[in-house]
């Protein structure tokens, strides 16, 4: 007779001496059970009453395990109708910035400034950072090298406050060291990115030591104060097989 695939291998029980909450004991549980073709997408998890049974919990618990499970995508519930297996959603797929991230720690990646100055803000310019046309901004260009390689051309804007010296720091405000490790400017709430596919012009293709035609990544950034006011605005340019992105959808073990 067959059997549900590795259903014996799974925690049926809720442990009463562990330290992790009986709630969260119950939707791993239900989860491994999911992963491991239990429950089939689209399914039906058994009723709140038939989990108290099996498991004997409270429905209090059981509605937290099942709010976990939702939380996490992986049930959806009806109202009059029961908790479902939710189906793989494709257009869910999210994708980080892991590998760029790896790039800025790695030691053997060196950001060298090629430029810095105060220029006029063109339309452009002033529409990114809500700013007037004619303002002053900051200007920098930056070049990430790996193994003395060129990788990445990093051109950005920002806002200019003369109250404020131009130092390395006012450079630095969107660090790139930290852009991507969680330490970057305690001024930066939010961020906007957006990744698209372009051709090098020829400046891009000079400083990578590319040749033209020659196709690249584009990373675009926004990034903004606690005021939501844009405070600089800038853009990454990468050979296309510089960058790779992949990730997984679905429930997995």
């Amino acid at each position: 007779m067959a059997t549900s695939p590795a259903i014996h291998t799974i925690p049926n029980t809720i442990d009463r001496d562990s330290f992790e909450p009986a709630y969260s004991q119950l939707a791993n549980i239900l989860k491994a059970q999911i992963a491991a073709g239990a429950f089939r997408p689209g399914d039906q998890l058994p009723s709140e009453a038939q989990l108290c049974r099996t498991f004997g919990v409270s429905p209090m618990t059981v509605r937290r395990s099942i709010n976990l499970l939702a939380d996490q995508d992986v049930v959806s519930t009806a109202q009059g109708k029961g908790t479902f297996v939710r189906r793989v959603q494709f257009g869910a797929a999210a994708f980080d910035l892991r590998e760029l991230q790896s790039l800025l720690r790695n030691d053997a990646t060196t950001i060298k400034l090629l430029d810095a100055r105060i220029v006029t803000a063109n339309q452009r310019v002033a529409g990114k950072l809500d700013i007037a046309v004619g303002r002053s901004a900051i200007y920098i260009r930056r070049l990430l090298s790996v193994e003395h390689q060129p990788a990445f051309y990093h051109r950005e804007y920002l806002v200019y406050d003369p109250r404020r010296p131009i130092v390395e720091s006012e450079m630095e405000v969107s660090s790139l060291s930290g852009l991507f490790s969680g330490s970057g400017s305690a001024i930066v709430k939010r961020a906007d990115l957006t990744i698209c596919a372009t051709l090098m012009n020829e400046e891009e293709s000079q400083v990578l030591k590319t040749q033209l035609p020659a196709a690249a990544l584009l990373l675009e950034h926004i990034f903004y104060d606690f005021d939501d006011r844009p405070i600089s605005w800038g853009w990454f340019i990468a050979n296309s097989e510089r960058l790779h992105f992949s990730t997984t959808v679905g429930i997995q073990d």
